[in-house]
């Protein structure tokens, strides 16, 4: 049986916010409660997944950034 879950890390930014949205969509869409667990599950997975990207790419902006700022000190 896949894991859900794993095909999440292969989605491009883009993919996983449609994703995100299409799972939105179909949370409201339905009144079985027992659905719309399922669907939470699936949601706050596709999320966290956009939050780490977006901590990872903070990250490393940051981490450009720094590298920059080292070549503009010149203490002689």
């Amino acid at each position: 049986m896949d894991d859900p879950f794993a095909k999440i890390f292969h989605l491009t930014d883009a993919e996983l916010e449609t994703r995100i949205n299409d799972l939105t969509k179909k949370y409201w869409k339905t009144t079985n409660p027992f659905l719309q667990e399922q669907i939470v599950v699936q949601l706050d997975a596709h999320k966290e997944e956009r939050r780490a990207r977006e901590a990872r790419k903070w990250q490393e902006s940051q981490q450009n950034l720094d590298k920059g700022l080292d070549n503009l000190i010149n203490i002689d």
